[in-house]
Formats: structure tokens, C-alpha cells, sequence
């Protein structure tokens, strides 16, 4: 665990305030009327946000520098989707509202929090007990991975243990709470395996907010511009470049595997699309199309989650 531990309260002071800082920054960007300035000053943000953590960090452990990482792109890629989503006609929310969801939600749909405040929403308590459920399915996962005295398996029952605790666990646990609040919330992971092709896992079942992200903040300025296309290929690069940050970063090491890991799936998204042109979509024979589906997602996956990456961030929580 000493991983995630800063090396002092100095590197934990610095980095907090650099979080604060971009946050802040963030919110004032959001506040700008569409603009090219408002969007350029949105990504020198993530750019400028990043290269200060990145260096501010330079010497502490792994896992410390990959939150600390995560964090700061996080708050200023909400900078991104808020200058787009009023470029697109979506009304601005209010200073508050607008800090409950950058800082508070990991979606990346700012007009959810229009009605924050509101009367309660059904479905917080199913969201809620599912979310407690996962949550200790994924503790318990992550306890036999450090009883296991093997690598690989502890590995194995690790990853999606980890998975179950944040992206089924506490994620379902806040969009319950959210709920309660009048905010329409809802599972940003949803049911994955049940996937019949690339486009309905990435687009619909894994990690929404991250293609809320993509499609606000990528996909929808390129489209017009460079076809859809392109614009797909684009965002599946920019989604490479933003793992390649939070995964090979943080360990300075694994360049470029991450980023080939997303580019194989652009590649295979193309085909899912030539296919379906052609009369013969992927996901029209069931079996199929998710044997497909779960091919492409775990026979690359060492390049996405490398072996630096493992030994730097994953390993650590299992014990020497």
C-alpha cells in the first residue's frame, strides 16, 4: 500500500491544491459563452493541468501519482464537455450545480444536474443496493487475490475485483444518492457482457461517462468536419492517449501499448461497421457477436494494462 501514500505532506498539500486550483479553473471556463477561446482554453487546461501533476509528482510512488494524475484530468476534461454541451444549446448550470457534478459525479453530462435539488427519482434504492452488493462482491474478490500465493491468479481475481468495487460498486452507490437528490443518475457500467458487438460495449454497456466524454468533447467537433469515420478513429486515438496518461504515466513505463490496445479496436470497429453495411452485422447472430466482442477486449489486454503498469499500481495492493 505504500504505493498510494505521498512521501510527505508537503507532495499531499501540492497536489491537493493543484486539484482545487483546476477545479476552480475548470468552473470559470464553464462559465464562458461558446466560443473557439472557451474551447481552446478548455484543452490547454487538460494540457497544462496534466504536465503540472505530472511534474509536481515526479517523485512519488505509482499509485499516488496515477490518482493524483486521474484527478486533475478528470476536473479539466469537465471543462471540455461544459464548453461543449452549451456550444450545442444545453443551458449552463449554475456555479453550484456545476461543482456538484465535476466534483462530485464521474458522468460527463453536465445538463443531468439541471434538477439537482429536485424531488427524489425512483430507483435510488435498487441503484443503492446493487451498488453496496458489487461493492462487497468486489472486496471479497480482492481478498482471496491476496490470500492467492500466485501472481497471475491473484492478478486475475484482482482486476475485476477492483472493477466491482469502484465501477459497479461505489459509482452505482453515488448515482443512487444522486437520485435521492433529483438528479436522473443512472449505472454508467451496464451489463458489458452482454455486448453483441464492439459498438454496443463501448457506446452503451462500458464506462458511459467515458463516452459521454469522447462523443461531447471529440466525436461531435470532428463529425461534421471530418465524417463519422474519422471522427470515431480519432476518439478511439484520443481515448488511447488518455489511458496511455492515467496507465503508462503514472509508471513511466509501457508507452505506446495502451494507445495500440485502442487503436486495434478502432480497426475493429471499422469492420463491425463494413460488415453491417454489408448485410451482415456482427451483433445479428448473438453468440456470435459476443464471442467477438470478448475476444477483442481480453486477448490484447497485457497492452492495455501492461506489465509496469501491474508491478507499479496493481500489484502493491496485494501484498509482497
Amino acid at each position: 500500500m505504500t504505493a498510494y501514500l505521498p512521501s510527505g505532506a508537503l507532495a499531499l498539500a501540492l497536489v491537493a491544491g493543484l486539484v482545487a486550483v483546476t477545479l476552480l479553473a475548470a468552473l470559470a471556463l464553464s462559465r464562458l459563452p461558446p466560443s473557439a477561446a472557451a474551447r481552446g482554453g478548455a484543452w490547454l487546461l487538460v494540457l497544462g493541468a496534466t504536465a503540472s501533476v505530472e511534474r509536481v509528482t515526479g517523485g512519488e510512488p505509482a499509485g499516488f501519482r496515477m490518482l493524483a494524475i486521474i484527478g486533475v484530468l478528470l476536473f479539466a476534461m469537465k471543462a471540455v464537455v461544459s464548453v461543449e454541451a452549451v456550444a450545442t444549446g444545453e443551458a449552463r448550470l449554475s456555479a453550484g450545480r456545476w461543482l456538484a457534478f465535476a466534483a462530485l459525479w464521474p458522468g460527463m453530462r453536465p445538463g443531468l444536474f439541471s434538477t439537482c435539488g429536485g424531488p427524489r427519482l425512483p430507483g435510488a434504492g435498487s441503484l443503492l443496493l446493487r451498488g453496496l452488493s458489487r461493492l462487497l462482491l468486489g472486496a471479497g474478490l480482492v481478498v482471496a487475490a491476496r490470500a492467492t500465493g500466485s501472481r497471475l491468479p491473484a492478478t486475475l481475481l484482482a482486476l475485476p475485483g477492483l472493477s466491482l468495487i469502484l465501477h459497479f460498486g461505489l459509482f452505482n452507490l453515488t448515482a443512487g444518492a444522486w437520485r435521492l437528490a433529483g438528479v436522473p443518475a443512472a449505472p454508467l457500467f451496464r451489463a458489458p457482457l452482454r455486448s453483441r458487438s464492439l459498438r454496443e460495449f463501448w457506446g452503451r454497456r462500458w464506462n458511459l461517462a467515458f463516452s459521454e466524454m469522447t462523443a461531447l468533447g471529440v466525436y461531435r467537433p470532428l463529425k461534421a468536419t471530418a465524417g463519422p469515420v474519422v471522427a470515431t478513429v480519432l476518439a478511439f486515438l484520443f481515448s488511447g492517449l488518455l489511458h496511455e496518461t492515467a496507465i503508462s504515466l503514472p509508471v513511466r513505463a509501457g508507452f505506446g501499448r495502451p494507445l495500440a490496445y485502442f487503436a486495434l479496436h478502432a480497426a475493429a470497429m471499422l469492420i463491425e461497421r463494413r460488415l453491417a453495411a454489408a448485410g451482415h452485422a456482427i451483433d445479428s447472430r448473438p453468440a456470435l457477436g459476443r464471442a467477438w466482442t470478448i475476444a477483442w477486449l481480453v486477448v490484447p489486454l497485457p497492452l492495455l494494462f501492461h506489465r509496469p503498469f501491474l508491478a507499479g499500481v496493481v500489484w502493491p495492493l496485494l501484498g509482497p
